[in-house]
């Protein structure tokens, strides 16, 4: 047998791209203490129904891809999330603060595992959130302002706030 009749019946190598290693930022404790700090959180258990998840949606035109919401409650009756999104292939986890009245406090980047757009995590780029309410258009490139090299993770984090402003008000109807 020949050299090239032995190379076409070796098997083919697969070749495997490893992602980039999760970088965690912040523990949910952490995130915690920066965006409520002084206040005593209270974990609440929030499994959203089938109805919860049509008007979420439908509020914010952004899918519920969870109906377990991991969520505290402050003192001050302000709410934390932690959520995660899809950046470009894997997952972006953050945590938002909410206040009593439904305002934006707080956003923190927890866990960042993708290659490239990591530059969400920039203070002057989550501030963009601080204020805004559910209700709120909050679209890329008119009221949040996108940032080169990372354009799928800054759509999807503000996808994902809008969704959590959504998912806020209907857990405060509830009450």
């Amino acid at each position: 047998m020949t050299f090239r009749m032995q190379w076409l019946l070796m098997p083919p190598a697969i070749i495997v791209a490893a992602p980039c290693c999760a970088t965690v930022y912040l523990t949910v404790e952490q995130a915690q203490a920066q965006l409520m700090p002084g206040h005593t959180m209270t974990p609440v258990a929030v499994t959203l129904s089938t109805a919860q998840v049509a008007q979420i949606e439908k509020a914010s035109g952004v899918r519920v891809r969870e109906r377990e919401v991991r969520a505290w409650r402050a003192d001050s009756d302000a709410m934390f999330f932690v959520d995660r999104v899809i950046g470009k292939h894997d997952f972006i986890t953050y945590a938002l603060a909410i206040n009593a009245a439904g305002a934006v406090t707080g956003l923190e980047i927890l866990e960042y595992r993708e290659t490239y757009g990591g530059q969400v995590r920039n203070p002057a780029w989550r501030a963009q959130f601080s204020g805004k309410r559910h209700g709120a258009a909050l679209k890329l490139d008119a009221d949040i302002r996108n940032l080169s090299g990372a354009t799928l993770s800054c759509r999807h984090v503000t996808d994902g706030v809008k969704r959590l402003l959504a998912t806020h008000a209907v857990i405060a109807a509830k009450r």
